[in-house]
């Protein structure tokens, strides 16, 4: 069988290493599928898990990637046909199983979302575990009730790939933005995606009160903790927060009081164990009404399996902003 280059992540005995390795082509067993894979991209967990800051793999050794699309090169499955473009996000890769940072992929065909109409490769993967995330919380929050009329929606940790993202959707959606980023030097280019504001994280003044003045019709953040407890007292009657991130820390300490007096709502939004039914109808939306008007600015570079170490390290330092892609095949 044919060999092929992955980023793979060992931890032998609490030691972490990765790196490029030649792997042996196993062809798809029942019910699954073999992926020539075209692109990924590189997220915060990815970048956790590459460098063995966080505990996100489950076993080792394993490749990396939560995100990948390309062609069907075989399928053991009627759902699927050589040469089919697919997109597969979340579920188990780089958690329990091989992920996208390999030039093939086998994974079981129920995972794999067909390429919708009306998107390429790069532009699925330009979108990825983030983009689908920023559609998922929209979608979440308006079937919960809520609308433009409530009021802006404050977008955390706003200049990374979920933040950007989510500020050019909910632009689109007709939604006032305002983006909350602590890099001064991205402002414009907030402004640029549809952000009405851009404040810095001094400027939120979250205030110590049970119940703050209600300044938000509703929030996506992305970072958790502290900043998250905070805005939980400032959201207008009724608005939802969707919780995407913990980068700010895991844990939140707030009251019930803008639950019971506001009605407020808190939702979680797991991207990676969606039901196929959402994630599908999600995946349209992308390729159509939510598909966002400036995606090409928010790629930030393209790179190659041999710079994800460098990559990871500057996205954990806060030196990235948007999206970087990683050219597969």
């Amino acid at each position: 069988m044919p060999h092929y280059n992955a980023f793979r992540i060992h931890n032998d005995q609490g030691k972490h290493s990765a790196g490029i390795e030649q792997l042996e082509v196993v062809e798809p067993e029942q019910g699954e599928i073999l992926i020539r894979t075209r692109y990924s991209s590189i997220n915060y967990k990815d970048a956790l898990a590459g460098t063995g800051r966080g505990k996100i793999l489950h076993h080792f050794p394993l490749t990396g990637g939560i995100d990948s699309c390309g062609e069907v090169a075989q399928s053991n499955d009627p759902r699927f046909s050589e040469g089919d473009e697919v997109i597969v996000t979340g579920y188990g890769l780089s958690a329990t199983d091989d992920g996208g940072y390999a030039e093939y992929l086998k994974v079981p065909a129920e995972w794999a979302v067909p390429m919708p109409e009306g998107l390429g490769p790069l532009e699925s993967m330009a979108l990825g575990t983030a983009g689908f995330t920023a559609a998922l919380a929209l979608h979440r929050m308006e079937a919960n009730g809520q609308t433009p009329e409530m009021g802006p929606i404050l977008i955390t940790g706003a200049s990374g790939g979920v933040g950007s993202l989510a500020v050019n959707i909910f632009d689109g959606e007709g939604y006032a933005v305002t983006a909350v980023s602590g890099k001064p030097q991205q402002h414009a280019w907030l402004e640029h995606l549809g952000a009405s504001e851009v404040i810095t994280r001094e400027q939120l003044q979250l205030g110590h009160h049970a119940l703050e003045k209600g300044v938000w019709g509703g929030i996506v953040d992305t970072v958790g903790g502290a900043m998250l407890s905070g805005l939980t007292r400032s959201v207008r009657p009724w608005g939802s927060i969707a919780a995407i991130g913990l980068a700010g820390g895991h844990e939140l300490n707030t009251t019930v009081m803008p639950f019971i007096l506001r009605g407020i709502s808190l939702l979680g939004i797991n991207s990676a164990d969606c039901p196929y039914s959402i994630r599908e109808e999600i995946w349209q939306r992308l390729a159509t009404d939510l598909h966002p008007r400036h995606l090409e600015d928010i790629i930030g570079q393209v790179v190659t399996l041999e710079e994800l170490p460098k990559i990871f390290e500057k996205m954990l330092n806060g030196e990235t902003h948007g999206r970087t892609l990683v050219q597969t095949n």
